[in-house]
Protein backbone atom coordinates (compact mmCIF):
# COMPACT_ATOMS: atom_id res chain seq x y z
CA UNK A 1 0.00 0.00 0.00
CA UNK A 2 0.92 3.41 -0.51
CA UNK A 3 -0.03 6.07 1.76
CA UNK A 4 1.84 8.93 0.73
CA UNK A 5 5.08 10.45 1.70
CA UNK A 6 6.32 12.41 5.03
CA UNK A 7 9.73 14.85 5.13
CA UNK A 8 12.46 14.02 7.56
CA UNK A 9 12.60 17.01 10.01
CA UNK A 10 15.46 18.61 11.45
CA UNK A 11 15.50 16.47 14.48
CA UNK A 12 15.02 13.14 12.44
CA UNK A 13 11.73 13.15 12.63
CA UNK A 14 8.86 12.00 10.49
CA UNK A 15 4.76 11.97 9.93
CA UNK A 16 3.12 8.81 9.64
CA UNK A 17 0.57 9.55 7.30
CA UNK A 18 -3.31 9.43 9.06
CA UNK A 19 -4.19 6.85 6.57
CA UNK A 20 -1.63 4.41 8.01
CA UNK A 21 -1.69 5.86 11.47
CA UNK A 22 -6.43 4.63 11.19
CA UNK A 23 -5.48 1.21 9.48
CA UNK A 24 -2.61 -0.04 11.68
CA UNK A 25 -4.38 1.83 15.05
CA UNK A 26 -1.24 3.63 15.85
CA UNK A 27 -2.37 6.23 18.25
CA UNK A 28 -0.32 8.83 20.36
CA UNK A 29 2.15 7.31 22.76
CA UNK A 30 2.14 4.12 21.46
CA UNK A 31 5.96 2.92 20.93
CA UNK A 32 6.95 2.32 17.36
CA UNK A 33 9.77 -0.14 16.49
CA UNK A 34 12.09 0.40 13.84
CA UNK A 35 13.86 -2.54 12.09
CA UNK A 36 15.77 -1.90 8.75
CA UNK A 37 18.21 -4.00 6.10
CA UNK A 38 20.46 -2.47 3.82
CA UNK A 39 18.82 -4.18 1.31
CA UNK A 40 15.12 -3.88 1.33
CA UNK A 41 14.80 -0.79 3.74
CA UNK A 42 12.96 -0.07 7.14
CA UNK A 43 10.11 -1.46 8.30
CA UNK A 44 8.12 -0.66 11.43
CA UNK A 45 5.84 -2.15 13.80
CA UNK A 46 4.15 -1.20 17.09
CA UNK A 47 6.17 -2.91 20.20
CA UNK A 48 2.49 -3.76 21.30
CA UNK A 49 2.39 -6.37 18.52
CA UNK A 50 5.62 -7.42 18.71
CA UNK A 51 4.82 -8.64 21.97
CA UNK A 52 2.49 -10.73 20.84
CA UNK A 53 4.27 -11.77 18.59
CA UNK A 54 6.99 -13.18 20.16
CA UNK A 55 5.13 -14.72 23.32
CA UNK A 56 3.62 -17.06 20.27
CA UNK A 57 7.45 -17.72 18.88
CA UNK A 58 8.46 -19.04 22.51
CA UNK A 59 5.71 -21.03 22.91
CA UNK A 60 6.44 -22.85 19.51
CA UNK A 61 9.79 -24.01 20.42
CA UNK A 62 9.02 -24.74 24.13
CA UNK A 63 9.44 -28.58 24.70
CA UNK A 64 6.25 -30.50 25.06
CA UNK A 65 6.29 -30.97 28.86
CA UNK A 66 10.40 -31.07 29.40
CA UNK A 67 10.48 -27.72 31.27
CA UNK A 68 8.23 -29.03 33.88
CA UNK A 69 10.24 -29.28 37.16
CA UNK A 70 9.86 -32.84 39.08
Amino acid sequence: MFFGSSTVGERGQITIPKEARELFNINEGDKILVFGDINKGLGLIKASELNGFAAKLFQAFEPNGSDKKK
